[in-house]
């Protein structure tokens, strides 16, 4: 499949790489297929990696691995939550946090309380609410992002 995407350009996308959300994500219940994506130029080494949707070219939401801002991140997720992306375990879960991105990168945050899990096996997925104040919704990330690339 070929979309047209406004960060990527015009991108072919093979059918298996499409992620069907059943109920769409938080904020936009319409779009339900999106494809993983990150800039070839700058590898994934900060994790940032980009859900965009298949049906609405302008439409790409910067995500990541919490564990590489948060490694204790494991918040409590009711099953039936996940029933509408099928049986999950840990060979076929991939969980996600949107990040935001302003012009100010020292208040890059990622909503810790949103995550959004998907099924690679079946190319599901979908956005939940953790209740729990553990997980905010702005967590800030600047300073980790730039202590682990210092590491490296």
């Amino acid at each position: 499949m070929r979309i047209e995407t406004k960060i990527f350009g015009t991108i072919e996308v093979a059918d298996e790489k499409i992620i069907h959300f059943e109920n769409g994500i938080i904020g936009f219940p319409d779009l339900k297929n999106f494809t993983l994506l990150h800039d070839e130029d700058k590898g994934t080494s900060v994790g940032i990696r980009f859900l965009q949707s298949v049906e609405e070219p302008g439409f790409a939401m910067p995500v990541m691995d919490p564990l590489v801002v948060k490694p204790d991140y494991d918040p409590e997720v009711e099953d039936e939550l996940l029933a509408c992306i099928g049986n999950v375990n840990g060979e076929n879960i991939l969980v996600l946090v949107t990040a935001t991105i302003p012009s100010d990168l020292t208040r890059m945050s990622v909503n810790l309380q949103g995550p959004i899990i998907i099924n690679v096996e079946e190319h599901k997925g979908c956005q939940i609410i953790v209740d729990s104040e553990q997980y905010p919704v702005k967590f800030p990330i600047y300073e980790l992002l730039q202590s682990r690339k210092a590491g490296e």
